[in-house]
């Protein structure tokens, strides 16, 4: 069978959802590019904010949780957890989360880190009270 003989064998419907899959899959490729890179990190236990730093500024940093604590590197623009004393560790293998919105979790010792933008750079307002 020919490389084009396949096209034959697809229905007029096969074709527009074809064609409709491959505009979303080049769309979602362009959204990844938008991506902004992030300007703070913030960490969460307990719904209350325990932790903010600038991403440009390398560090290591010991956060408490219930289980003890976990160490956060910030480095090259990026965080990532190095050590965690949760069991399964699926924190560590998170890996690095550098551009604006990202999350690292680690759900047994109750922390969350996320990446903030500047909000000067975003010019969005997530909202706006008078």
């Amino acid at each position: 069978m020919k490389a084009i003989g396949w096209l034959k064998l697809l229905t007029p419907f096969d074709r527009k959802l074809l064609l409709v899959v491959t505009i979303l899959v080049a769309l979602s490729f362009l959204l990844l590019l938008r991506q902004t890179s992030g300007a703070r990190v913030v960490v969460s236990a307990d719904d209350k904010i325990i932790f903010v730093a600038p991403l440009d500024h390398d560090q290591l940093v010991e956060l408490p949780g219930p289980l003890g604590i976990t160490v956060l590197q910030i480095k090259d623009g990026a965080a990532q957890v190095i050590s965690s004393p949760c069991v399964r560790k699926v924190c560590i293998g998170m890996g690095e989360a550098r551009h604006s919105g990202d999350l690292l979790a680690c759900v047994p010792n109750q922390l969350v880190i996320r990446i903030e933008g500047d909000c000067e750079e975003d010019g969005e307002y997530d909202f706006i009270s008078r």
